[in-house]
């Protein structure tokens, strides 16, 4: 069984900063670093340092076509990443002192991916694989009705939220992953409780997590009760990719035969270990570490 994350690749461009910029504001950053990143390309990552087969498709463009070599480098299969002829996606990353951030994204060649492309993807599955998506690439929705007419179980967590997903087909999934943000735009609640409630009345097939960063995280099976796991006591440098580490340690984790209840207590500490590291997918542990 493996996972195909069809999802972003980014160069992530990170500035420190005493604070995020404020509109008309200029501001000098204390330091500059470049990154390997995208949401889809962390969450490979994290799949594979957790000890999962993942195989990651997408587009990048020729400046960015280092990202193949990064992600195979962390044992991700890359035979299904393309190089496009426009630019790649990236990223410009602020980070305060805090450890909050700020993003401003440029889609890139994360949305010039073909029905072609696609299709190919899925034929390199089988019934029962995971598709992982992320709202970084076009296609999404196509995506999920595909991959779920052809037995594939699938895993959307979208980010970032925007309009176009209450289009997409989120009754087909086998597990949707938000943030409190994405899931108040969802369910129109406010309350974490009352947030799962107005999913599952939408969503009643789908299971349900919900990330409420220091505050832990909710999990709700399929007409099952909400399962709750405490956020990892861990002091954050750079909360950017601790989202993605949280997924790909908990799909490593429940693929590996772990409960629901290990699996949040795994990817809670493996997020909690990301914060306290610079950058995106170099914070991202093994592991070994968790």
């Amino acid at each position: 069984m493996k996972v195909l994350n069809f999802g972003s690749l980014n160069v992530d461009h990170v500035y420190a900063v005493a604070h995020i910029v404020r509109p008309g504001e200029t501001l000098g950053s204390d330091s500059y670093t470049r990154f390997p990143g995208g949401k889809g390309a962390n969450q490979s990552v994290a799949l594979a340092r957790a000890g999962a087969e993942v195989w990651h498709a997408g587009m990048v463009g020729p400046e960015s076509e280092w990202l193949r070599g990064r992600l195979a480098e962390d044992g991700v299969n890359v035979d299904l990443v393309r190089v496009d002829d426009g630019p790649g996606g990236h990223a410009i990353i602020q980070v305060e002192e805090s450890g909050q951030n700020s993003i401003v994204l440029f889609g890139g060649a994360n949305q010039r991916i073909s029905a072609a492309h696609r299709s190919v993807a899925l034929a390199a599955c089988d019934p029962g694989d995971v598709l992982l998506l992320q709202n970084e690439i076009n296609g999404t929705s196509g995506l999920i009705r595909q991959a779920h007419g052809a037995g594939l179980r699938v895993c959307l967590n979208p980010a970032p939220m925007d309009e176009s997903v209450h289009s997409y087909p989120l009754e087909l999934l086998d597990l949707l992953i938000v943030n409190e943000h994405e899931g108040e735009a969802l369910a129109g609640e406010t309350v974490p409780e009352r947030i799962l409630d107005g999913l599952a009345a939408k969503y009643p097939q789908t299971r349900l997590c919900l990330t409420l960063g220091g505050d832990g995280i909710m999990f709700r099976e399929v007409g099952g009760p909400t399962v709750s796991q405490q956020a990892s006591a861990h002091r954050p440098v750079d909360t950017t990719a601790a989202g993605d580490t949280f997924i790909g340690f908990f799909l490593a984790a429940e693929m590996a035969g772990k409960t629901v209840a290990e699996a949040l207590a795994i990817a809670s500490e493996a997020a909690g270990i990301s914060v306290t590291r610079p950058g995106a997918m170099d914070s991202i542990p093994w592991a070994r570490e968790v």
